[in-house]
C-alpha cells in the first residue's frame, strides 16, 4: 500500500516497455551490422579497422590478436 510498492512496479512496467521497444531496435541494428561487416571483411585482408576486428573477435569467440585470415575465409564460408 506504499509508495515505495508503487514506485517498484511502476521501474517494472517501464522498464519491461523499454526492452520490449529497444530489444526490437537492437535485433534490426544487428542485422544491419552483419551485412555491413560481411562486405567490409571481403574487400579486404587483415588487419582491418578496430571496429571490424573487435565484432570478429566476439563472432570467432576469440581475442583479435590472435585472428588470422584463415579465421576469417572459415566465418566467410562456412561448411555445412
Amino acid at each position: 500500500m506504499g509508495a515505495r510498492r508503487i514506485r517498484r512496479e511502476q521501474v517494472r512496467v517501464d522498464q519491461n516497455l523499454s526492452r520490449r521497444t529497444n530489444g526490437m531496435l537492437k535485433m534490426y541494428e544487428r542485422e544491419r551490422r552483419l551485412v555491413r561487416m560481411t562486405e567490409i571483411i571481403k574487400k579486404g585482408k587483415l588487419p582491418y579497422t578496430p571496429a571490424v576486428m573487435s565484432w570478429l573477435s566476439a563472432q570467432l569467440d576469440k581475442p583479435s590478436t590472435r585472428i588470422v585470415q584463415a579465421d576469417v575465409d572459415a566465418l566467410l564460408n562456412p561448411i555445412h
